[in-house]
């Protein structure tokens, strides 16, 4: 069976990332979609509502499980028994950055491959911190989410004070 992981804050959960997830779930038997939980990062969103908004996003999706973890990403590939990790590849700034992981990662864990996705065009400039900022300032971002996360994103704003 062949297994691989889709790992990534998901702060929030884009059409971008549903575009790999998609893509990635179509060439594998299992994919796991891992949440990371990084204490160093000050996310919008709980690991656990990230978590929440990938299954509602991804519920048709048969092969997808979502699972959150920390730590190194090596050792979470080892515990689920991937033998792949899956990354997206918007722009050549990101290939360099990924590259570097994937071969600290294989030096780390040689039994896991990083395999690379590149970005539908449409979603080539897409990014999480984008539609936070365009969120923040009550800008439309329809057409970078899907509805769930829109309702999310809006009411945590609400919450925050920072969404018209």
């Amino acid at each position: 069976m062949l297994r691989a992981i889709y790992p990534g804050s998901f702060d929030p959960v884009t059409y971008g990332h549903m575009d790999i997830i998609k893509r990635a779930s179509a060439i594998t038997d299992e994919l796991i979609v891992g949440v990371l939980n990084n204490n160093a990062k000050m996310p919008l969103f709980s690991v656990e509502e990230r978590v929440k908004m990938l299954k509602e996003v991804a519920s048709s999706l048969t092969n997808v499980e979502i699972v959150p973890f920390d730590g190194l990403l090596v050792d979470f590939a080892r515990q689920m028994n991937a033998a792949f990790i899956v990354r997206g590849l918007r722009a050549i700034t990101d290939f360099e950055y990924e590259l570097q992981m994937s071969q600290t990662n294989h030096k780390l864990e040689p039994k896991v491959e990083t395999i690379f996705l590149t970005t539908n065009i449409e979603y080539s400039y897409l990014s999480s911190t984008t539609v936070k900022e365009i969120a923040a300032f009550g800008g439309d971002i329809s057409q970078f989410v899907p509805e769930a996360v829109i309702r999310k994103l809006t009411e945590k704003m609400n919450l925050k004070g920072e969404c018209d």
